[in-house]
C-alpha cells in the first residue's frame, strides 16, 4: 500500500473531513506506537511501510537516561497521547488510532502486527485493534 492511498483509506475510515486531518492522526498514532513498543519492532514495522509512513516510527528521539520506546502506558495515556499530537479530542483520537491500526494490519505482514499486540496490555490492545467500525472505546 502506497503512502496516498493509505492516509486516503484513513481520511475515508475514519470520517476525516480532510487529507490533513488524517496525516495528523496517523502521524499522531505512529509516533505513539513507536514509544510503547519496543524499538526493533518498530524499526521492523517502519521497513515494511513507505518511508513517509515509517519515519514517523523512527522519530522518537533517545533521551540519554531516559527510555522513550516500551514505554508503559495504559490505554487512557496512550490515546490522550495521541490526541495531542493530532491535536484532536479522546474519543476522536481513539477511532483515529483504530483506523490506523487496522490500515497497518492490512498494508503489513501479519505476524508482525501479531507481535505488537501481544507487547501491549490486554486492555490497550482489544481497543486498538478493534478496527475502524469496532465498538470498544475510551
Amino acid at each position: 500500500m502506497q503512502h496516498d492511498e493509505f492516509i486516503g483509506q484513513v481520511q475515508a475510515r475514519a470520517h476525516l473531513n480532510s487529507r490533513g486531518a488524517a496525516e495528523a492522526g496517523t502521524r499522531a498514532t505512529l509516533e505513539t506506537l513507536a514509544e510503547r513498543i519496543p524499538a526493533p519492532m518498530a524499526e521492523k514495522l517502519a521497513a515494511q511501510l513507505p518511508t513517509e509512513l515509517g519515519e514517523h516510527l523512527r522519530r522518537v528521539e533517545l533521551a540519554p537516561d531516559e527510555p522513550v520506546t516500551g514505554v508503559r502506558m495504559d490505554r487512557h495515556e496512550f490515546f490522550d497521547r495521541v490526541a495531542r499530537r493530532a491535536r484532536t479530542d479522546p474519543p476522536k483520537a481513539v477511532h483515529e488510532a483504530r483506523t490506523v491500526v487496522e490500515l497497518l494490519e492490512e498494508a503489513t505482514q501479519g505476524a508482525l502486527t501479531e507481535r505488537i499486540r501481544q507487547s501491549l496490555d490486554e486492555e490497550l490492545a482489544s481497543v486498538l485493534f478493534s478496527g475502524s467500525t469496532g465498538t470498544a472505546g475510551t
